[in-house]
């Protein structure tokens, strides 16, 4: 295994060199200097600022070697759930979803490139697109696309989380809370950025996610307009218009545009393809009103309260979308979207009045199981871990043992969110390590992931901030 990531290394190596950096215009200079990184605790934080074009650069310029780093491991992982070639997706995606990003957010995607291009890594304008739009492009495309081909192989597991938000009566100081943790298989658990956004229009924006993406895919934002938001992907769901808006155009523009819950929804609703299908989770701290957006493709489900709750464990909570846009039981515990529905309405009982940033932490770090009945880490616990499960019943989405679960942990409340900052955790939010080597030493049926696998070490809680510094 060790020989194996070693050569890897060295083709990310060859590949990083491939092409020579040319010497930077006293412009492009100019623009990096008024960006900044620094890395802390596992995240690294990203500042960028300006015209979309010179944003983009700053993100590529300075986070080249890991948007290189996650193209790779993208390929990769396309290459074996697929066995389609990454060229092949990126053409497709150029047909039917370049056309459909806006103009800004096309610009900044130039920059990227532009910058990437700068610290001498070859990309194009349509591979990060088909990047950005990995979830609509892998999750529900790819399985309509698969049936034209006469495949009857597994679809690829989908991206779950765990997330509520509060207020009023339910927390201690009847503001809101929000919590939220990010589930994934782990050679794609890159999601180690935070990115501070402060754009020429809009709203500034503090947001959890990948390097190269100009949306956040975890989905965990606080806005200068005093909106927070989460989400959790909507487990079973397949519908998906190819003709209609990818999702992260469409959740950039919200986050950046929006003054409003209501504003904000909107933007999300209009052109929806149903492809990355999402419970959002979404605060005013001006009003301390919170709302809970499902979007299918068909059908929508909305509300909104200022007392109470929303949770999320990726089971659509509409009943039409549900029942009429996906295949879930929603009464079989040992589907662990069912066993975490159940969990998070209990800790909301029992917390009732007493919510706040240290009882959310313990939210997202808990391991209690709801069908066992018993502290147990495993794929039913709201901190998930896949990789611990000998078997997964109801759960034929995944093999046993599969390096997939909870990468992190974030928090906010109404305090922090005026600030514009959130505290995170890096790796499981309960704490556990997570050994690559060791891994993929026990369970040698995942051979493929050598050099894809990443070790997570544990990491403490830690604050973030628009315009800190290292």
């Amino acid at each position: 295994m060790k020989t194996i990531a070693r050569w890897a290394a060295l083709l990310l190596a060859a590949w990083l060199s491939a092409a020579a950096a040319a010497p930077l215009t006293q412009e492009q200079k100019a623009w990096v200097a008024r960006a900044e990184r620094y890395e802390k605790s596992g995240w690294i934080y990203l500042h960028i600022e300006g015209e979309a074009r010179q944003r983009g650069f700053q993100h590529g310029y300075l986070l080249a070697k890991e948007i290189a780093e996650a193209l790779r491991v993208r390929r990769e992982v396309w290459k074996h759930t697929s066995g389609m070639e990454w060229d092949w997706l990126v053409e497709k995606s150029k047909a039917m979803f370049t056309p459909k990003v806006d103009p800004e957010n096309l610009a900044e995607i130039d920059g990227i490139v532009e910058g990437v291009r700068g610290a001498g890594i070859t990309t194009s304008r349509d591979e990060i697109i088909a990047y950005n739009g990995w979830f609509d492009l892998a999750w529900y495309w790819w399985p309509k696309e698969k049936k034209k081909l006469e495949s009857e192989s597994p679809n690829p597991p989908k991206q779950s989380c765990s997330s509520f938000i509060a207020t009023g009566s339910m927390t201690a100081d009847g503001q809101i809370v929000l919590a939220h943790n990010s589930w994934i298989d782990y050679p794609q658990a890159g999601f180690s950025l935070i990115i501070d956004i402060a754009p020429n229009r809009g709203h500034r924006i503090l947001m959890q996610g990948l390097p190269g993406w100009i949306h956040s895919g975890t989905d965990f934002f606080i806005t200068s307009a005093g909106l927070v938001g989460s989400e959790t992907t909507i487990g079973g769901f397949s519908g998906f218009d190819e003709k209609q808006t990818p999702e992260f155009v469409r959740m950039r523009r919200a986050t950046q545009d929006a003054s409003s819950i209501d504003e904000w929804v909107s933007i999300m609703k209009r052109g929806n393809n149903g492809g990355y299908a999402n419970a959002w989770l979404i605060g005013d701290i001006k009003t301390n009103e919170i709302a809970r957006l499902e979007l299918g493709l068909k059908y929508v489900g909305f509300e909104k309260k200022r007392d109470g709750f929303f949770i999320g464990s990726n089971i659509a909570e509409d009943l039409k979308i549900l029942r009429l846009e996906t295949n879930v039981n929603s009464d079989d515990i040992r589907n662990c979207i069912v066993a975490r529905r159940v969990r998070w309405k209990q800790l909301m009982k029992q917390h009732a009045g007493k919510i706040d940033v240290e009882l959310a932490r313990r939210f997202m770090a808990d391991h209690y199981d709801t069908y066992l009945l018993k502290e147990n880490p495993s794929s039913r616990t709201l901190c998930g871990h896949f990789e611990l499960d000998a078997d997964l019943p109801g759960k034929d989405d995944f093999a046993p043992f599969s390096p997939f679960g909870a990468f992190d942990g974030k928090v906010v409340d109404s305090k922090m969110a005026k600030q514009m900052s959130f505290t995170g955790r890096w790796g499981a939010a309960c704490g556990l390590p997570f050994n690559a080597a060791k891994f993929l030493e026990a369970h040698p049926q995942y051979d493929w992931m050598a050099g894809l696998l990443k070790d997570r070490p544990t990491q403490p809680w830690t604050e973030f901030r628009t315009g800190s510094h290292k």
